[in-house]
Parts: structure tokens; C-alpha cells; sequence
């Protein structure tokens, strides 16, 4: 693998391979760059590199490729430019998603141009050999190979974004958009096996999410926003789940909604919360529990009653009468009823848990079986106000099911009601969460329950009723679908009956002597008779005294207040006082209880310790004892049985013996028996031989005379087999011919078809010749363009290396002149100075002392120009005066300036020193050679390989 001084260099090397069609070297140079150790600072290079990276990735389908540069530009920019992942993801998904959806376009328009407008027209040959071959139609195939391969890429894709962004708290909402777009690919294409594998995905990284608290980037689900995103993602789950009716998929989602809410302890917002439970209510219906299906339905109905106030009567009133229907639906028995143990705890377990998923807080220490129950359910109803809120037609029917007594006319009440039900319902407005209500898939329910409260109330009432009478009272459905009710609800202990088909006949019977009906039916009657007794003989009201009463009824009512109140502090007393001694007590007897639980416990753990080890040597020993006996028993009957074969006399079992005597018996036993088995076997072989040489001698003439035999009847067979073979070659050989004379006739159409196949293939080879030339002279165009701009190059080179050397002998000259024009110019200030000094001298002798101050005065008033004057410039040193040097630095390349070998060799001097940049003779000035872009061509035909080139120039 190429190494690149910088990463620019290797972005420009992958573009040139591009170029060329070489995209698998340039990913694999692009490749190395992201994974080098060398680049572990982020620069935006970088970043140009992933988006060239994963376009690279997406044309040529190298999922893993992607995923591994992803993870270490992720390494690279986590704590510098987290936004810069975020981009290169958004691109990396773009692009995957643009691609499948071309793909998916395309084939539909191959589907579209196959399309033949003329019906009678036939199929073409290549589509009928396919269809017969592979069974496939032309839309399976055109998929499979144009779209199956682009979106395995799209779901490896949104595979690869989520593993990478699974514990990144700085792109949780890239994270949530990924899941989203995920959730959609499954949605729209149908895709319920990646649908699943990717709820499965989630579920993972939240579970490992709550495992591994330690982690330094992991999110933090106890701030609003990260709880928010993750609450979208699951209901966004849920919804795609019963959208393509994935209804376990769909339960495992709500669950997961349960446990995050349990996590962080926060409940959601209303909105998602009746989002949460009208999806529950479609799954508990479509799994037939419509127990859950009503308390959902319950808990719906008080969501939005209770929060949504832009919801109107309309809706309100469907919303409560689906309730109210879903809990008329439950069936009135108990299906637990005659369950073992094993299946009522998990009844048990099974109602904690949806209890708990509806939002109903249960005892786990009661009976859950009673709290969802039936009853509870229409107690409820009441208790929430869900009966002023229902239509007419299902109050009506409420009332008719549940407390009316009407055994013969039940029915007839109740299908003129149902079939009004059936009618209400439709779409809801906006402001609804549940767009549509159908009160229609409630009537084979509702027509279940009134069969149902027909056999009970009938059976209460009569002991027989033929079957054509009770068939005439149930209009729903025939008898057959009847007595499967009844046979179910009669294992369930709701009504007693039988069927006698042969009378033609249903016999109801008591349930025994403490059921319902009969424990309460004189309360019942009495209450009967005193309502009536009321609606004939109203009672009188009598007049009360007010004025004598109120006096002495408001005097006793603060006296008894008092009474109560004081007696009520002392008794308040009294209880704190017991409840103080008891609890002294009990501390008391705990600490002396404790102690000797101690002690009592210590005893008996060396005690079952001392028993326990006493017990296990006992149980080593009786084994050991054990397997003696058996191993000796087992010996004895096989003894006893070589015994009886010989006829010898055998060990009886009273007699004293041991395992040693038995297995030395057996040995013994043993030796005699092959001693006496080679004896017999040598015998029979003496026996064997002799049979068989008597065989061999008898035999002989028999098998010569077969011989011969054969040898005729193989000679017959042969003849017969070669004339059937002529005889056969001669039908061939007529039909042979028969087949040609036939053919002939075909032989001009071949060999116009023939030539027609050879002249299109002469005219695809010329043209495909043609076209080689062109491109081959092309190529050869660019490369004789190449080779000119090459020459040319280094003739402007060679012209600008002798006119910089002609431009620095001229600045050597000029350097010369100046210092010899200096030198003059410091001997002529020089001698001005000496003649100044030597007239002051001469002025200050003839002054006196009397007037030393005024010379003094003179002296420091004395003009500028008269005083010394320095240089302002110091003339060149000695060593830069020095020709040689001069030369050198002259000759010296400015920085990033190419030189040729043979002028590098002619600079003589120490070590050069760069002089400033110069501009070059387009008016550029840069640092770097303005030839690197020639040099970094890999030049064809006669130009020089790029390898000869100084390698620090690559």
C-alpha cells in the first residue's frame, strides 16, 4: 500500500484513479489514509476524504468497507468535530437511499417497456427459456437483479449508523432519525423479517445501554430531550408494528415503552400516552383478550376526556360506547374455573403483567384474577361516568344484558339494538388520536352474550324446552352454533344443561342447593313484594314538630361534640402509652430471641455438620459393600449356569463362599472350557479337509462338462446378437438417409441465416475495431500532448535557469561597484574630518583662559555637520566580500525552485541559505514548485517513469 506525506495527496491520487476506472485502488488508498495511525488529528481534508470515501463505499457495494471507516473517523473526530460524523452520515445514508430508489425506478420502467401493447402478439424466445427454466416471472428477476442488490445495501446501511451511534450522547438525534428512516424502509417495501431484526437491534442497545452505566459518552436518559427521542423511536416502532400487523412485534414494543417509562421513572405526555393505548386496544382485540381490550379501551376513554378538550360530543360518545361494548364483550363466566394450580399462577403472573402495562396499580399480594375482572370492569364504568356519555342504543342494551329479566323475549329485544349498533361509527375528527371507530366488530360478541343470557335466564325458569322452541327465541344463529356455546359454557360452570337429541329435547338443571339463584330468592322476593305494597299503598307523611326540637337538638349536638372530643384525646393517650410499653417490649424480646436463634443455630449446624459427615462414611461403606455383593452374586450365576450345561453339581446359595473363591472358580472354569474348545476345533478341521478333497474329486468331470456347455451356448448367443446388430445398422443407416433427404430442403435457409449472423457480427467487429483505433488514437494524442508539454516545460526551465544566472552575475557586478564607491566615499569623509580637526585645534590655542566659558559654549554650539560622521551603513564584511561566497549564495535556488543536477554540481561553497520566494513568470508565488503538478503525471509512451523523479518531490 502507497504511503502519502499528506492526505491531500492521497485524495488526488484517488480522483486520478477514478478517472482511469480504477475505483478499487483508489478505495483502498482512501482506505489507508482513514485507518493510519498517522492521522489521528481531525483537519477538513478529512472530511473530504470520508464523503469521497463512502461515495466510493455506496457505487460498489462494500457495506463492511463503509463500516470500519465510519468507526475510525468516528475515533478521530468524537471530541473535536462531532458534527463533521454527523455530516458524513447524512451523506453516507443519502446516498444509499438515492441508489435504491433509482434502481427501484428502473426496474419499474423495464417493467413498463416490456409491456406489449399487442395482446396477440407472442412471447419472445428469451423470455419463455427463462419462465420454463427458472419458473420466475420477468418482474422477479428484474428485482432480484436490479433492486435486491441495492437495497440489501440500504438496510446494511441504516444496520451500520446505528451500531456506530448507539452509545453516542452527542448524535442521539441522528441516532433517532436513522431508527425512523429505518422503520419507513420496512413500512413501505413491506420487509417484516428486517422489521424485526431491527426492533430486536434497538432492544440491544438499550439493554446495553442500562448494563454498562460506566461508559464516558453513554446518553443520559434522565435529561427530557434524550428520554423524548427515545419515546419517539419506540411509538414510532409501535405504530410501523400494527401498520404491517406484526402484533407480537407490536406487544414487544409496548413492553418496551412500559420499561423505559420504568427506567426513568417519568411518565410520557398525554398525547403519547393515548397514542400507547389505542394501539393496545387493537392488539388485545386482535388476540382475543378482550378483558385487556376494555380496560385499555377504559383508560382511552379517560385519557381523552380528561386531556384532549378540543374533542367533540360525536367523538366522545363512540369513544365511550366502544367501551362500554368491549366490556360487554368479555365473557359473563370465569374460564379459570377448573384450572390446576400451575395454570392459575400463570393467569396470576399473566394479569400483573398487563395490569401493569395498562397503567392499573395491583396488589401483587391479592387475587389479580378478581381485580380484572368483569365485575371490577362494570363497577368501573360506573364509577368513571362512562354510561351519561354512551348512545341510547348501547345504554338501551346495557341495561336489556345486564339487568333485565325477560328469558322469552331477550332476544327479540336485543336484534333490532345490534343491528342499529352495526350502523354507527366512521371516521373521528383531527382532534381524536383513534382516526376510526366500527361498532360493527362487536356484534358476534354482543350476539354471543345475549345467547348466553338467554340459557341462563331460560334455565332458571324452565327444567325442559324443546329444541325448535329454543332455536325460534335465539335469531342469531342455528342451533349447532348454540349448543357449541352452551357446551362451552357449561365447562365453565355458567349454566347446567343437557341436549337430548333423540326427544328432541334440552334439559336444564340445578346448579345445587347453595347457587345464586335459590340462596337469595326469598331476600328477593321480599323485596319484590314490598316495592309493590309501596306503588299500591303510598305511605303517610308525618308532620314534625320543628319548633320543640331544634332547641334541645342543638344543645345535645355540642355537648356530645365536647364528650366525644375529650374522650377521644384520652383515648388518643392511652394508645400511645400501650403502643410505647408494647414496642419496649418487643425490642426486648427480639434482642433475647435473637440471641438465642444464635445459639440455637450454631448448635445445629455442627450438629447437622457432625450427622452429615457420619452419614456420608456410612453411605461409602454400604456402597462398597454393595457392589462386593453384586459383582459376587453375578459370578455365582454364571457358575451356576456352566454348571448345569456340564452337568456338574452346582454352589448352592446356603453354602459360605466369597467374591476371591468365585472369581478363582470362574478362572478355572474358563481355562477348561478353551482347553476343550481348541481340542474340538482341531478335530473339525481334520473332518473339513478330508470333505472337502472328496468334494473336489467328485466335482471335477461335472465342472469340465459345464465348461463345454457354456462355451456352445455363448458361441450361439454371439452369432444371434451380431446379426441382430446388422440388421438394426441397416434400419439406422435408411433412416439416416430418409432424415437428410428431409433436411436438405432447409439447407438454403441456413445458410441465409448463417450469413446474416456473420455479416451483423463482421459489422459489430468493425465497428467495435473502429472505435479500439479511435480511443487508441485519442490516448496517443494525449500522451504526444503530454510529451510537448513536457519538452516545453523544460525548455522554459532551461531558459529560466540561464537568465536567473545572468541576473545574478549582474547583481554580483553592481555589488562590486557599490562597495568600491563606498570605499572612496569613506577615504574623501575621512580626510574632511581631519582637515575640521586640525582648524579647531588651531582656534582653541589662540583663545584665553578668561573666556573658557564662552569657548566652551562655542564648542557645544558647533553645527552637525561639523561633527564626526559615521557611516550608515557599514561596508561588507570581509567574508561576504569573499568572491566565492558571493557566487554561492548568488547561485543559491530559492525555495521550492527545481535545479538541475548538472547546475547543482557547478554551485561550489558551504551550505546554502534559502533566499525569500521569488515570483515565478505567471506573477504566482507559492512555496511549491510550480512543475509538481508535471511531475505527479505518470507519463506514457518515451517519458520518464515517475520513479526516477527525486523522491521528495512525489
Amino acid at each position: 500500500m502507497a504511503t502519502f506525506a499528506k492526505p491531500e495527496n492521497a485524495l488526488k491520487r484517488a480522483e486520478e484513479l477514478i478517472n482511469v476506472g480504477q475505483k478499487q485502488d483508489a478505495l483502498q488508498a482512501l482506505h489507508g489514509i482513514i485507518t493510519s495511525k498517522r492521522y489521528r488529528a481531525w483537519q477538513k481534508t478529512l472530511e473530504r476524504i470520508m464523503f469521497k470515501y463512502v461515495e466510493l463505499c455506496v457505487d460498489m457495494r462494500r457495506g463492511r468497507f463503509a463500516k470500519d471507516g465510519l468507526i475510525q473517523y468516528r475515533i478521530i473526530c468524537q471530541q473535536v468535530n462531532i458534527s463533521s460524523l454527523e455530516e458524513v452520515i447524512k451523506h453516507f445514508m443519502h446516498l444509499a437511499t438515492e441508489k435504491a430508489e433509482h434502481a427501484r425506478s428502473q426496474a419499474q420502467a423495464l417493467e413498463e417497456a416490456l409491456d406489449f401493447d399487442d395482446l396477440e402478439a407472442d412471447k419472445r424466445p428469451e423470455d419463455l427459456m427463462l419462465s420454463y427454466v427458472s419458473g420466475e416471472k420477468g418482474k422477479d428477476r428484474s428485482d432480484r437483479e436490479l433492486v435486491t442488490p441495492w437495497f440489501k445495501l440500504l438496510w446494511e446501511t441504516y444496520r451500520t449508523v446505528l451500531e456506530i451511534l448507539r452509545n453516542n450522547s452527542k448524535l442521539e438525534a441522528l441516532y433517532a432519525m436513522t431508527a425512523h428512516r429505518a422503520f419507513q424502509f420496512c413500512k413501505q417495501y413491506k420487509r417484516t423479517t428486517e422489521f424485526r431484526r431491527l426492533c430486536e437491534i434497538i432492544r440491544n442497545h438499550l439493554a446495553n445501554h442500562n448494563k454498562y452505566r460506566d461508559q464516558r459518552d453513554r446518553p443520559d436518559l434522565s435529561a427530557p430531550e434524550s428520554l423524548q427521542l427515545y419515546l419517539d423511536t419506540r411509538f414510532e416502532q409501535l405504530k410501523v408494528a400494527t401498520e404491517l400487523q406484526l402484533w407480537q412485534e407490536a406487544f414487544r414494543s409496548v413492553e418496551d415503552i412500559y420499561g423505559l417509562m420504568c427506567i426513568v421513572k417519568k411518565t410520557p405526555k398525554a398525547s403519547f400516552l393515548v397514542i400507547y393505548y389505542a394501539k393496545l386496544t387493537r392488539i388485545f382485540w386482535i388476540s382475543s383478550s378482550h378483558i385487556y381490550h376494555a380496560f385499555s379501551w377504559l383508560k382511552l376513554f379517560t385519557l381523552q376526556k380528561s386531556f384532549n378538550k378540543n374533542l367533540t360530543q360525536k367523538d366522545l360518545q363512540l369513544i365511550a360506547s366502544s367501551v362500554v361494548l368491549a366490556a360487554l364483550s368479555v365473557p359473563p363466566y370465569d374460564r379459570s374455573h377448573g384450572a390446576s394450580h400451575m395454570e392459575l399462577e400463570n393467569q396470576k403472573e399473566r394479569n400483573l403483567r398487563v395490569a401493569n402495562l395498562i397503567g392499573f396499580i395491583v396488589d401483587p399480594r391479592s387475587e389479580t384474577r378478581e381485580v380484572l375482572s368483569r365485575s371490577s370492569l362494570l363497577s368501573k364504568l360506573v364509577l368513571k361516568s362512562v354510561m351519561s356519555c354512551v348512545t341510547q342504543e348501547v345504554r338501551d342494551l346495557y341495561h336489556i344484558l345486564e339487568h333485565e329479566f325477560s328469558p322469552l323475549d331477550l332476544a327479540l329485544k336485543v336484534q333490532p339494538l345490534l343491528m342499529k349498533i352495526s350502523k354507527l361509527g366512521g371516521k373521528l375528527s383531527s382532534a381524536s388520536s383513534v382516526p376510526e371507530i366500527q361498532l360493527s366488530e362487536y356484534i358476534p360478541s354482543l350476539e354471543k352474550l345475549a345467547t348466553l343470557r338467554l340459557l341462563q335466564q331460560v334455565s332458571r325458569v324452565y327444567q325442559v324446552m324443546k329444541i325448535e322452541t329454543l332455536t325460534g327465541m335465539i335469531p342469531f344463529f342455528d342451533f349447532s352454533v348454540v349448543e357449541k356455546i352452551s357446551v362451552d359454557a357449561v365447562k365453565h360452570n355458567f349454566i347446567s344443561m343437557k341436549v337430548d337429541h333423540r326427544k328432541g329435547a334440552v334439559l336444564f338443571g340445578s346448579q345445587g342447593l347453595e347457587s345464586e339463584g335459590i340462596r337469595a330468592h326469598l331476600s328477593v322476593f321480599a323485596e319484590s313484594l314490598t316495592k309493590a305494597r309501596s306503588m299500591v299503598i303510598p305511605p303517610t307523611m308525618k308532620a314534625l314538630k320543628h319548633g320543640e326540637t331544634l332547641t334541645s337538638l342543638t344543645e345535645t349536638v355540642d355537648k356530645e361534640h365536647k364528650r366525644l372530643l375529650a374522650r377521644k384525646s384520652i383515648i388518643e393517650k392511652r394508645k400511645e402509652e400501650q403502643e410505647r410499653q408494647l414496642l419496649e417490649m418487643e425490642r426486648e424480646e427480639e434482642s433475647r430471641r435473637l440471641k438465642q436463634q444464635k445459639i440455637t443455630e450454631e448448635a445445629e449446624r455442627k450438629r447437622l455438620a457432625a450427622k452429615y459427615a457420619q452419614r456420608r462414611n456410612q453411605r461409602i461403606l454400604k456402597e462398597i459393600e454393595e457392589r462386593e455383593l453384586e459383582e459376587a452374586q453375578q459370578l455365582l450365576k454364571e457358575a451356576g449356569k456352566r454348571g448345569k450345561k456340564k452337568g456338574k453339581k452346582p454352589i448352592m446359595e446356603g453354602e459360605k463362599i466369597t467374591k476371591q473363591t468365585l472369581m478363582e472358580m470362574a478362572l478355572n472354569e474358563q481355562l477348561k472350557e478353551r482347553q476343550e474348545m481348541e481340542k474340538k476345533l482341531q478335530k473339525l478341521a481334520k473332518t473339513m479337509d478330508h470333505l472337502e478333497r472328496a468334494k473336489r474329486e467328485e466335482a471335477s468331470p461335472l465342472v469340465e462338462a459345464a465348461f463345454q456347455q457354456r462355451l456352445v451356448e455363448e458361441k450361439a448367443q454371439h452369432e444371434h446378437f451380431q446379426q441382430l446388430e446388422i440388421e438394426q445398422s441397416r434400419q439406422r443407416h435408411a433412416g439416416d438417409l430418409e432424415k437428410k433427404k428431409r433436411l436438405s430442403r432447409m439447407m438454403k435457409d441456413k445458410e441465409t441465416f448463417q450469413q446474416r449472423v456473420f455479416s451483423k457480427r463482421e459489422a459489430e467487429y468493425k465497428k467495435m475495431k473502429k472505435e479500439q483505433e479511435d480511443r487508441i488514437n485519442q490516448i496517443i494524442q494525449s500522451r504526444q500532448q503530454e510529451r510537448e508539454t513536457r519538452r516545453k516545460m523544460i525548455c522554459y526551465l532551461k531558459i529560466e535557469e540561464e537568465r536567473q544566472k545572468k541576473l545574478r552575475a549582474e547583481e554580483e557586478a553592481r555589488q562590486r561597484e557599490e562597495a568600491e564607491r563606498r570605499k572612496k566615499e569613506e577615504a574623501e569623509r575621512r580626510a574632511k574630518l581631519d582637515e575640521i580637526a586640525e582648524k579647531q585645534r588651531q582656534r582653541e590655542r589662540e583663545l584665553e583662559e578668561k573666556e573658557r566659558q564662552r569657548r566652551e559654549e562655542v564648542l557645544r554650539g558647533t553645527p552637525a555637520s561639523l561633527s564626526p560622521i559615521r557611516p550608515t551603513e557599514s561596508p561588507s564584511s570581509p567574508r561576504s566580500s569573499k568572491p566565492g561566497l558571493v557566487t554561492a549564495t548568488a547561485a543559491s535556488p530559492s525555495p521550492g525552485k527545481y535545479v538541475p543536477r548538472h547546475l547543482r554540481e557547478r554551485i561550489t561553497g558551504g551550505p546554502q541559505s534559502p533566499p525569500s520566494p521569488d515570483h515565478d513568470r505567471w506573477g504566482r508565488q507559492d512555496d511549491r514548485p510550480s512543475t509538481d503538478r508535471w511531475r505527479s503525471t505518470t507519463f506514457g509512451g518515451g517519458g520518464a517513469p515517475r520513479s526516477t523523479w527525486p523522491s521528495s518531490r512525489r
